[in-house]
Formats: C-alpha cells, sequence, structure tokens
C-alpha cells in the first residue's frame, strides 16, 4: 500500500504568499513533498482554488536555532547562504532560461521572519513527473540540460550568486581537507582549485547537478532542474564532472562529455564566442574538476574516495 505524504497546515503568512502570489482563491490543502536537508524547513504541494496552476510546491524554509542545529558554524552560515542565493537565483535568473534548460517559473521568491520562502511551479504538473533512473543513457537529457544552461550564462558574473559555485569547492570545505588522510591528495588539492580558478571560459555552474535534481518528462527526453541553492560562477566542468562522477563506466563517460561539447556548439552557434577554444579548454579540465570532487570526498566520506578516485587525482594531477 502506498504511503501517503503527510498533510500541514500552512502558517497564516505561508498562505497569503501563496494565495497572492498565484491569485488563488483558496488553498485547499498542502501535503509534504521532502524535509529540506538537516531539518531547515520543508518542500510542500498546494492545491489550490481559483488560480491558472492547479498545484505551485512551496518550499518553506526555516533555519533551526543554534541550540539545534548540527555540524559546524560554518556549514550553518553555508547553508543559509545557499537559500539566500536560491532566492536570488529565482528572482532574476530564472525568467532568463527556456525550455532548453526549464526550470520552474517562480511565483514568489522572497525572505520570511527567520528565513525564506520560494512558491514555484509544480514540475510534475507541468509535464515533468519522472525522476532519475539508473544508467548513462538517462543522463543525455540532463548533460543537454547543463550544455543550454552554461551557454545561456557564459561570460557573466554572479553578482548576486556565490562568487564560486558548487558546494564544494576548496576555499569553503577547508574543514574537509583538514581530515583527508591521502597525502597525494592534500598535496595536488591547491593547484587542482587554482586551475579550474584560472579558466579564461567561466559560466554560472549550477552546482548541485546530481541526477536527483532533474525532473523528467514521460519519455524522459526532456528534463527541467531544481534545487539552485549553489548556483555561481565556474567553469561548466564542475557540473558535468559531478553528474557523472563514479556512475557511469568510462566508455560512457567519455560518450556523455562528447554530448555535452556537441550540444553547447549549437547553443553557441552564431554567438561571438571561440567555441574551439572554449571546448580545448574545458576538456582539458574535465579531469581537473572530476579530481577536485574526489578531493571533497576524500574529507567528507573517506569510504567514496576508492582506489577509482585515487587514480582519477593522479591522472589530473599529471596534467596540471
Amino acid at each position: 500500500m502506498a504511503t501517503r505524504s503527510p498533510a500541514v497546515s500552512l502558517s497564516e503568512d505561508a498562505a497569503a504568499l501563496v494565495l497572492e502570489s498565484t491569485g488563488a482563491t483558496a488553498i485547499l490543502s498542502a501535503e509534504v513533498v521532502q524535509s529540506l536537508w538537516d531539518g531547515y524547513g520543508e518542500l510542500s504541494r498546494v492545491r489550490l482554488a481559483g488560480a491558472a496552476a492547479g498545484t505551485v510546491i512551496l518550499k518553506d524554509v526555516r533555519p533551526p536555532a543554534a541550540s539545534a542545529r548540527s555540524g559546524s558554524s560554518a556549514s550553518h552560515q553555508r547553508k543559509r547562504r545557499s537559500y539566500e542565493v536560491e532566492v536570488a537565483f529565482y528572482g532574476t535568473g530564472a525568467a532568463r532560461t527556456d525550455e532548453r534548460c526549464r526550470v520552474a517559473r517562480p511565483f514568489a521568491a522572497a525572505a520570511s521572519s527567520g528565513g525564506w520562502r520560494l512558491v514555484l511551479e509544480d514540475l510534475s504538473a507541468a509535464g515533468f513527473p519522472e525522476r532519475a533512473r539508473r544508467g548513462a543513457a538517462n543522463l543525455v537529457p540532463c548533460v543537454g540540460w547543463l550544455a543550454a544552461f552554461h551557454a545561456r550564462f557564459l561570460g557573466e558574473g554572479p553578482t548576486t550568486l556565490w562568487p564560486t559555485g558548487t558546494y564544494w569547492h576548496l576555499a569553503t570545505r577547508l574543514e574537509e581537507l583538514g581530515r583527508t588522510e591521502d597525502a597525494e591528495l592534500l598535496e595536488v588539492a591547491p593547484a587542482l582549485d587554482r586551475a579550474l580558478e584560472a579558466a579564461q571560459f567561466k559560466t554560472w555552474v549550477h552546482g548541485d547537478a546530481k541526477p536527483a535534481n532533474f525532473c523528467f518528462s514521460a519519455d524522459h527526453d526532456r528534463v527541467a532542474a531544481v534545487d539552485f541553492q549553489y548556483v555561481g560562477g565556474g567553469c561548466g566542468m564542475k557540473d558535468i564532472a559531478y553528474l557523472l562522477y563514479g556512475d557511469v563506466s568510462r566508455e560512457d563517460e567519455a560518450a556523455l562529455v562528447d554530448d555535452y561539447f556537441a550540444a553547447l556548439r549549437r547553443e553557441l552557434a552564431g554567438r561571438d564566442v571561440d567555441a574551439a577554444a572554449l571546448e580545448a579548454e574545458w576538456r582539458r579540465l574535465y579531469p581537473v574538476a572530476y579530481a577536485d570532487f574526489a578531493r571533497f570526498l576524500a574529507g567528507w566520506s573517506p569510504g567514496s574516495f576508492d582506489a577509482r578516485g585515487r587514480a582519477r587525482v593522479r591522472e589530473a594531477a599529471r596534467g596540471l
């Protein structure tokens, strides 16, 4: 028997934001879709009457009090900043995406008392009801989405977002680096970070482009992305390496990287961009980005940093 999501009663100010932003005449029901990481709130599906949208997603972020939170102060501040960034993205950047890099359309994105709230299009109702399946074929539309997103924001500074996107870049993960026991990785970690930061071609990266953050159409040919807490500046290879890390064979990985660059060339056609130079630089940096994520795992989840990860770090180090 399927388990129903728990019904919730929205606070008065949350309900008012939903009604005002959607033009609905009433809220029929609300149910929790999932809790946010580490007790910071929840996502709820809200059913409406009298609105063009029958349902919306409410992301209600309520950071726990200092005495109740887990993890370090640095972790807590990083999470808080991540929600500020997500609200900023939906407030400005989301409107600049299109069907090739589809995101949920925002009805409202604002700070609330002690937290933040987002009222977003329900992507399941908008034609993206499926979630990720295992297998390289299911990642093809994801790399196409990333190519379109990277092309859209190529060369732009992320003024209201993370200066450096992703949740694992070295400057914000010194605690994890301090727990790393692999001497070779400790030695090469700063060089990996410098190489990525020195990229001539930069864009906005999604920053958490794992398969679980993509919603798929019924035929799995189209995707929309969610969770923009770590969107910011950087080399596009950070997203690609993260998406593919450890989940596909080397043969499939190479094919998906090729798919990405084919899509990126199509997106950049007719633009005043040296696409050949961009591709040459980013192909060179792909193994660096892959090794850089392995560096994060080595300190955050040592069991995930296996012989394959060590081999990729050595491979990247030789190219620096």
